[in-house]
């Protein structure tokens, strides 16, 4: 496994492939690597002939009050997962490589990004997509693989590629979770033991939002009801949002004839700690199921 910082070097690596006749599967990180980013290393295996894994924290992304500081970065242990799962090149880039003195470009997608998170995290959608288009441009891909955990982000990257052309396929493969249903996440790391008892929580009113579409109700606003009425069983959780929307347009579905995506992000709030205790932060998570609504079935 080769360990490239150089853009220009990885660049230079890929089209070195390419000229043999190779395909490139992509798989864009920001470390912390978990099983979930293992299933998709393994699913741009199976398609093409080298795999690249690419390692950045991405600063543009983080708002002023968010965690890029204390994201957790186990570079050591995250090259040792790349190595055991036979990976060509690992891009570890710095942050002055990718945003080096007097860069100035930032490319947005403004339509699909303005709600949900683009609503709750402003700046996130165009620090994302501004990285994503570099990381194009510099490793080159056949194929870019993202986890579906990330749903709206999937959706941007989409509409990116298709808008300027960028000329990889995106893939996306399904949320990989715990035994319990929890999302696998790099943030998962913050949370407390009384917080990851509470964490399955919203993947639970996510299934409840789902059995109910399947049962025929039809009206988005019954579906968010069940599902909000699920979270606010528990005082210690705050809803940024949940929502029954759209799964190409994110647009909020007033009455669902067909497929609805759940999308729903929450904080699990901090703890009263005791005196010799650290002090507990706020984690927040985010997690989607997609549905569809079996035809011939009536409902609200």
């Amino acid at each position: 496994m080769l360990i490239l910082r150089s853009p220009a070097a990885m660049t230079a690596w890929s089209r070195s492939v390419q000229r043999e006749g190779g395909t490139i599967g992509f798989v864009p990180t920001m470390g912390a690597l978990h099983e979930g980013h293992r299933a998709l290393i393994r699913r741009a295996r199976l398609t093409c002939d080298a795999v690249v894994v690419s390692i950045f924290v991405n600063p543009a992304q983080f708002g002023p009050r968010e965690d890029y500081a204390r994201y957790p970065r186990p570079f050591r242990r995250d090259a040792r997962l790349c190595r055991e799962e036979g990976i060509d090149v690992l891009f570890a880039p710095s942050a002055s490589a990718m945003y080096p003195a007097g860069f100035q470009t930032v490319v947005v997608v403004p339509e699909i990004s303005k709600r949900w998170e683009g609503e709750q995290r402003p700046q996130h959608f165009s620090g994302v997509a501004t990285v994503v288009t570099k990381l194009f441009g510099i490793v080159r891909p056949d194929q870019s693989i993202f986890g579906q955990k990330d749903y709206q982000q999937v959706c941007v990257i989409r509409r990116l590629v298709a808008d300027l052309n960028l000329g990889t396929s995106i893939v996306v493969h399904p949320t990989v979770r715990e035994p319990d249903g929890l999302a696998l996440s790099s943030r998962n790391a913050y949370l407390t033991e009384r917080q990851r008892r509470l964490a399955p929580l919203l993947y639970r009113a996510l299934q409840t939002g789902a059995a109910t579409v399947k049962r025929g109700v039809s009206s988005g606003a019954l579906v968010r009801q069940g599902m909000v009425r699920v979270i606010r069983k528990e005082p210690l959780i705050a809803i940024d949002y949940l929502a029954v929307c759209d799964p190409d347009t994110l647009e909020p579905l007033h009455r669902i004839t067909r497929n609805a995506l759940l999308l729903g992000a929450v904080r699990i709030g901090a703890e009263t700690p005791k005196k010799t205790e650290r002090t507990v932060r706020t984690v927040r998570l985010i997690d989607n199921l997609l549905v569809t609504r079996r035809a011939g079935r009536s409902g609200a």
